[in-house]
């Protein structure tokens, strides 16, 4: 794989396991120490990640400033793992997810009348999903978020100048 489709894969690993380290903590905290995760994970370079061993989990568990969690820093590797099986099999981690939407983006137009929802139908069976392929710390909500960040639920209100954006973006499968 060439090193840009890697970073672009990386991206999407990143995003993923940014949220296994929210789990339970403050969004704008996670934001704060990306830097310091990015450092622990060699980028989120998931090739990498998925080689880690015990060594790497006490770095990463003696990082100052990182969330020292075992369970976290065990579910991101392990997660890595799981995401290199996923792109083995569907070619990318971006085609195992548009696959669950046909390839097009699902507009919902809740937020009109106040209905923000946190999950849906949709979040629910690929979270199911990604748990059957032992994925870790991926529930609903979660996947309902990163299902937002890719492009294939568009909730945003017509007015938002990011609904446009994402109802004009192909997926790229």
């Amino acid at each position: 794989m060439d090193a840009p489709a890697r970073r672009r894969c990386g991206g999407q690993f990143e995003f993923l396991m940014m949220e296994v380290m929210q789990c339970g903590l403050n969004w704008n905290m996670m934001i704060q120490k990306r830097e310091i995760f990015r450092d622990c994970f060699d980028g989120f370079d998931y090739i990498k990640v998925a080689l880690y061993g015990e060594e790497d989990i006490e770095r990463i568990m003696q990082t100052e400033g990182m969330i020292r969690s075992m369970r976290k820093i065990e579910a991101a590797i392990h997660n890595a793992r799981c995401f290199q099986k996923v792109r083995e099999e569907f070619g990318s981690f971006s085609a195992y997810l548009w696959r669950f939407s046909d390839g097009k983006t699902l507009f919902y137009e809740g937020h009109e009348s106040g209905i923000l929802p946190a999950r849906n139908g949709l979040s629910d069976e690929v979270s199911r999903d990604l748990k059957k392929r032992g994925f870790k710390y991926l529930g609903s909500v979660t996947v309902y978020s990163h299902l937002q960040a890719c492009g294939i639920i568009n909730d945003h209100v017509k007015e938002c100048f990011r609904y446009q954006d994402t109802a004009e973006r192909l997926p790229d499968i």
